[in-house]
C-alpha cells in the first residue's frame, strides 16, 4: 500500500466518505468520528441499528484524552500494556462526543488497533475513526477484503487491502467507566491476562453495563442455520440428517464414508482457529447446505471469545 493510497483514504475520510480498512481483528467500516453525517452513513450502510455504539480506532493512547471525559489510571496501565492491539477501553465520554457514536450512552469505546495499515490510515487522518465490522449488520465480520466487498462494496467510497487478518475475531471490550473493570465482550485477550495487569479481577456485566458492540444475542450468523453441538454428539447427529446437506466444521478429520457432507477440519489451537473462524464459516455459508454442524471447541478460558462467537452465531 503506497502513501498516495493512505492519502487517499485519509482524504476520503476527511470529506465524509466512507472507508474500509484492515485491523488485526476484522476489517472496519471506517467514518470520521467527528461528523455526525459520516457515521450516519455507516450505519445506513450496515444496516445497524440506532442505538448500537460503534468503537471509536485512534492512533495513540494520548488521544484518550480527546474521546474520554476522564481517564482511570487503569485504562493508561491496560493501554500500555496492549495497545496497540485487540482490546477496546469504555470509559465516560467526552461531551462532545457525539450519540450516533455512543448509542446514546454516556459512556465511548476506545482502541489503538494493532494493524500497521491501520495506523498509517489513523495517522494521516490524524483523528479518531468510528468503524464497526464492515458487514451487514448480524452477519459474518469480514477478516479479508474481498469478504468486504461481497457485502458493502457498492457502499464505500474506498477499501484498503491489508490482506487476510491475523486475529480474526473482534477485539475484547472493558468497562472501565465505573471505577471497576467489567467484562463487556470477549476476545483474544484473556479476563485472566487483565488481571493480571491491574491486580484485580475483571468483574461480569450488572445491568447498569454499557451495552457493547457485538452483544446481541444474535449476531455474527451465517445465512445458513449453524446448529453449535458436543463432539460427542455429531456422529448420531449426522446419522439422523442423513439425506440433507450438511456442512461441518470440526476440530477433527472427516471419518470415512460419509456422504453429502462437505466437512472442514479447524485448526486445533486457539489462535488458528480464531484466524481462520470467519472466513470458514462465510466459505460454508455459500455452499447452500440445509444445516451448518459446528463441533464446540473446549469450554476453558482461553477459548471464550471463539466460543462466544460461535454461540451468537448459533440458530439453536
Amino acid at each position: 500500500m503506497t502513501d498516495e493510497e493512505i492519502e487517499e483514504a485519509a482524504r476520503v475520510l476527511r470529506k465524509g466518505g466512507l472507508v474500509a480498512f484492515p485491523t488485526e481483528t476484522v476489517y472496519g467500516l471506517g467514518a470520521d468520528a467527528a461528523n455526525a453525517g459520516a457515521v450516519r452513513k455507516v450505519f445506513a450502510a450496515k444496516g445497524r441499528p440506532a442505538d448500537h455504539p460503534v468503537i471509536v480506532h485512534v492512533a495513540e493512547a494520548s488521544q484518550l484524552k480527546h474521546w474520554a471525559a476522564e481517564v482511570p489510571r487503569a485504562a493508561w496501565i491496560l493501554a500500555e500494556k496492549f495497545w496497540p492491539g485487540p482490546l477496546t477501553l469504555v470509559l465516560r465520554r467526552a461531551p462532545h462526543v457525539s450519540d450516533l457514536v455512543t448509542g446514546g450512552q454516556d459512556t465511548v469505546g476506545i482502541r489503538v488497533p494493532g494493524h500497521p495499515l491501520a495506523l498509517e490510515l489513523l495517522k494521516a487522518f490524524d483523528g479518531g475513526v468510528a468503524a464497526p465490522s464492515a458487514n451487514r449488520f448480524g452477519r459474518i465480520s469480514p477478516t479479508t477484503a474481498a469478504h468486504v466487498r461481497e457485502e458493502l462494496g457498492d457502499r464505500i467510497s474506498l477499501i484498503l487491502d491489508g490482506g487476510p487478518c491475523t486475529v480474526g475475531i473482534e477485539s475484547t471490550i472493558v468497562d472501565l467507566s465505573r471505577a471497576r473493570a467489567v467484562l463487556l465482550r470477549p476476545g483474544q485477550i484473556t479476563p485472566a491476562r487483565i488481571a493480571a495487569v491491574l491486580g484485580a479481577e475483571v468483574e461480569l456485566p450488572d445491568a447498569a453495563a454499557p451495552r457493547a458492540p457485538g452483544a446481541l444475542e444474535s449476531h455474527y450468523a451465517p445465512r445458513t442455520p449453524l446448529h453449535l453441538i458436543g463432539a460427542a454428539e455429531l456422529p448420531a447427529r449426522l446419522a439422523a440428517l442423513r439425506g440433507k446437506k450438511i456442512a461441518v466444521l470440526a476440530r477433527t478429520e472427516a471419518p470415512s464414508g460419509l456422504r453429502d457432507v462437505q466437512w472442514q477440519a479447524a485448526p486445533r489451537a486457539v489462535a488458528g482457529y480464531a484466524h481462520e473462524l470467519y472466513a470458514s464459516l462465510r466459505r460454508l455459508d455459500a455452499l447452500g447446505c440445509d444445516l451448518i454442524l459446528v463441533e464446540a471447541p473446549p469450554a476453558m478460558p482461553e477459548w471464550q471469545g471463539v466460543n462466544d462467537r460461535l454461540a451468537r452465531a448459533s440458530s439453536a
